[in-house]
């Protein structure tokens, strides 16, 4: 394993998931096999990040645009992440951590809200690691729907223009609305050498590390990760100052 500094150490990071089909076309095998390793390397960066002290964790698993997929691929996502939560959920409250979702899951398909909802009542108790998951999820939707709940309060006589602050609109995005107030992240990373935000967190990665790794998704292994994190603790960061 690398060599981190605790004191130095993210609390919170951000995760782009990215490979799990090319992941899966290279090796010859359908698309949700892809997801389903996929699903095993987030189960391991979620149990390592809490070994490693970091407080939140956030990871892109559903975008708004992913519903362009396939309805094979986009059903086989879900009932992944019903077999992920039926399987992990004891686990996930014997290590302390709390389940949040990013994103308006209410349309998501019923048996995956259900056993979301499950595990976000379960675990809501739990003090440890915050596991973010992005779902459903796009960053320009969450800013306009922030910025339309202070529409509605200025039109309302509630709140006066000059009274909108970045403070205000950063409280009505998914990580203001969480029941734990989600920091922004000091690291973003993305697999499989893709190198843009996709509509991730475009808000609150203003002034964010960016660490890109070539390593696929379901190949990015702990040890990928803590380099990722070397990676962030070599840096300068200066807020825009000298």
């Amino acid at each position: 394993m690398t060599e981190l500094i605790k004191e130095l150490m993210p609390q919170h990071v951000a995760i782009i998931m990215d490979g799990n089909g090319r992941w899966a076309k290279s090796r010859g095998v359908p698309r949700v096999a892809g997801h389903r390793a996929g699903m095993e390397a987030m189960k391991k960066i979620v149990d390592h990040s809490d070994k490693l002290g970091i407080k939140y964790l956030t990871v892109y698993a559903f975008s708004t645009e992913n519903w362009k997929r396939s309805m094979e691929e986009v059903s086989g996502i879900f009932g992944l992440l019903v077999a992920f939560v039926k399987r992990d959920l004891k686990e996930l409250i014997e290590n302390n951590v709390r389940v949040e979702v990013l994103g308006d899951y209410s349309s998501i398909p019923e048996d995956a809200r259900r056993s979301l909802q499950k595990t976000l009542d379960d675990t809501k108790a739990d003090t440890g690691l915050q596991f973010n998951i992005a779902l459903n999820y796009g960053a320009r939707d969450e800013i306009r729907r922030s910025v339309e709940d202070i529409a509605a309060k200025v039109k309302a006589g509630q709140l006066e223009p000059e009274d909108v602050t970045e403070e205000l609109i950063a409280e009505g995005l998914w990580t203001g609305k969480s029941h734990s107030y989600t920091p922004d992240p000091e690291l973003i990373i993305r697999t499989s050498g893709e190198e843009r935000l996709s509509n991730f967190l475009l808000w609150q990665g203003a002034y964010s590390e960016f660490v890109f790794t070539d390593v696929l998704w379901p190949d990015f292994t702990p040890e990928e990760y803590e380099k990722c994190i070397a990676e962030y603790q070599s840096r300068d960061r200066r807020f825009g100052g000298r």
